[in-house]
């Protein structure tokens, strides 16, 4: 019988992110704090789902739920259509 390699081993990249799946979830913010419905008119919360360019960030990096994102993606677009949130950014 011949030898056989181990090559499944993960080696560390140089330079590269480390730990990409392993950590925590983040949890939902508007679930800890017991939000059933966003509100269009909460632009603070609105803001900060925007990034600067004015998109919508996604949950990956909101760390809303699927409920709650596309609530506040709904809230965001309906805050648009009023004048109360920018599509874009002034720059």
């Amino acid at each position: 019988m011949a030898k056989q390699r181990n090559d499944n081993k993960r080696k560390p990249r140089e330079g590269g992110k480390k730990g990409l799946t392993g950590g925590r979830r983040k949890s939902c913010p508007f679930c800890r704090d017991k939000i059933d419905v966003i509100d269009y008119k909460d632009s603070g919360a609105l803001r900060r789902a925007m990034s600067e360019k004015g998109k919508i960030r996604s949950s990956r990096i909101t760390g809303a739920c699927r409920r709650h994102q596309s609530q506040m993606a709904t809230a965001v677009k309906r805050a648009r259509e009023l004048g109360l949130l920018p599509y874009v950014s002034d720059r």
